[in-house]
């Protein structure tokens, strides 16, 4: 797809499906996906009307993070393929006309990376341990951690390691779980390494890299101790000159990459996951001279009220449009409360990880409100992200047993937060009985499945024409063919309190009702609805686009 200014910038206006490899298709009957599966289920998304797909980590890992601990960044998992399985999804996808992004995570590696092998063999102050943070503990004897620096998943960022004859030793950094070492991106072997691990999937064919936790690359030189503000989880949207989150030099090193994608032909583009805690901050990753987009947190967590999504929405385009730089839109992904649960539940945003945990969810409610949550984002300036599932309406899983859980928030917090499991289940394909053609028959797939989840099957939801796999799919037809779509921005009309409602360009309107009542909307001219316009009136917690009258 080309931009909207007719170059072939086609990360500015993209609409993108989250691949969750593990959970999306399984094309070898072990209960588990792969590339065999996805490669079968192309077409699929292709007919769904997508763009391309970004693809969730598809490196050799332990899996002690569900793949965001990587041992190899130049591999595929052995349990989702070979380097010839994605060669071949990239070529069918590309003849499918769907653009790919894969994850890079460059912050940590995992703790069984040839690195940090070696680093654990080597002696303190080696070049093997120079590619990580080892510091000496403090106090007399070395038993306290070098500062207070705490871990996204609960408890400090420092494990300390035994050393070759069995007396403690030093300790190493992990901003996350103990088996996920920060890299030092001061080291240069690290930063050149690096440079290749761009190249060598570039020159594969990926359209571009989703980079994962960029704030975190960078450290304040010392390690100074952090200032939590006496609350003391990782709430990165509320801190302000912390010394591990967002640092300045981290611009450095996508400099640095930048220069390296723009040597390629095709426009391969970044996409930054950066919580930061203004939009002033989040700009700064997509100057011109570093990463291409970022996706827009702020949206994501926010609540379903007309007022705060607007403010959201206005902060954005005001922050963006000035660098020439256009928003993405996201509702969710595989680290996030479907908002199928979250829109049911008395607490709506998800700024933090508690958000909502507990609280009895509405899923009739959950789901008017989330078929209105794509029609509201899918007409908003600029490009979007869908995550596997979300088309098809599914919820959190939040009964499963406490047995099958492998999220480490789950086991670092001593089960206090029940984590991202219920959102990774896999997707339900076909049939009224789990695997929901998932996997063959009578194969049991790494998370169970919800016998409820017969009606939410991609095959149920083709044959009928209410569901909401049907609505994401005309919209994403709506959103290509709609003269006008991909203008810049968006013009605001005076509307009703709790009533978003705006034109894009000379094409569209989009209203949307977040009021207690319902409100009027010109019948005749609505093309696509989240739920049914009765005289006149569209109702509470829905969506309507409007064909504009040509001029």
């Amino acid at each position: 797809m080309s931009g909207s200014d007719g170059t072939s910038q086609w990360w500015r206006t993209a609409v993108m499906y989250q691949v969750y490899p593990r959970s999306f298709a399984d094309g070898n009957g072990d209960g588990t996906g792969d590339l065999l599966g996805l490669r079968a289920r192309l077409p699929y998304l292709a007919d769904l009307g997508v763009d391309g797909l970004w693809i969730s980590p598809w490196f050799p890992s332990p899996m002690a993070d569900g793949g965001y601990d990587v041992s190899d960044f130049r591999g595929i998992h052995p349990m989702f393929g070979t380097l010839d399985d994605a060669d071949a999804v990239l070529k069918e996808a590309r003849d499918l006309g769907l653009r790919i992004i894969i994850d890079l995570v460059p912050n940590h590696t995992s703790d069984q990376h040839p690195w940090f092998v070696a680093a654990l063999e080597s002696d303190p102050g080696s070049p093997e341990r120079a590619r990580y943070f080892f510091r000496d503990g403090r106090g007399s004897d070395g038993s306290e951690p070098p500062n207070n620096w705490i871990s996204a998943f609960g408890g400090p960022a420092w494990s300390r390691v035994t050393d070759a004859d069995g007396r403690p030793g030093q300790w190493y950094l992990h901003l996350f779980a103990p088996e996920q070492a920060d890299l030092d991106w001061t080291n240069t072997s690290v930063l050149e390494d690096f440079d290749d691990v761009l190249r060598f999937w570039f020159d594969r064919g990926v359209d571009g890299l989703r980079i994962d936790a960029a704030p975190a690359m960078a450290k304040r030189g010392g390690l100074p101790d952090a200032d939590y503000g006496g609350v003391l989880q990782f709430r990165t949207v509320d801190w302000d000159g912390n010394p591990h989150w967002d640092v300045d030099e981290v611009h450095d090193i996508f400099r640095r990459w930048r220069a390296i994608a723009d040597s390629y032909d095709g426009d391969r583009a970044f996409v930054a996951e950066a919580i930061v805690n203004t939009p002033e901050r989040l700009v700064r990753y997509v100057r011109p001279d570093e990463m291409h987009t970022a996706f827009n947190f702020p949206y994501l967590k926010g609540p379903w009220e007309a007022e705060s999504l607007r403010r959201i929405i206005d902060a954005t385009l005001a922050s963006f449009d000035p660098v020439g730089v256009s928003s993405t839109w996201v509702l969710t992904s595989h680290d996030e409360t479907r908002p199928v649960t979250r829109y049911g539940r008395a607490t709506t945003s998800s700024f933090f990880v508690a958000d909502g945990q507990g609280e009895e969810s509405d899923l009739a409610l959950g789901t008017r409100r989330a078929r209105a949550a794509a029609l509201l984002m899918l007409a908003l300036p600029g490009g979007a992200y869908i995550y596997q599932g979300e088309e098809l309406g599914l919820p959190k899983v939040d009964d499963l047993p406490d047995e099958v859980l492998q999220d480490p928030m789950f086991l670092r917090s001593g089960g206090v937060m029940r984590g991202r499991d219920g959102c990774r289940v896999p997707m339900p394909w076909s049939g009224s009985a789990p695997p929901f053609g998932f996997s063959p028959r009578g194969v049991q797939t790494w998370l169970p499945q919800p016998e409820s989840w017969s009606e939410l099957t991609v095959e149920a939801e083709s044959a009928d024409e209410g569901s909401m796999l049907s609505l994401y799919r005309s919209a994403l037809r709506l959103r290509r063919t709609t003269k006008g779509l991909y203008a810049a921005g968006l013009a605001w009309r005076e509307s009703p309190s709790g009533v978003l409602d705006f034109d894009r360009g000379t094409a569209l309107r989009c209203v949307v009702n977040l009021g207690p009542e319902p409100v009027e909307v010109p019948a005749a001219d609505v093309v696509l609805c989240s739920a049914p316009v009765v005289g006149g009136l569209l109702p509470v917690d829905a969506a309507a686009w409007l064909l504009l009258p040509s001029r």
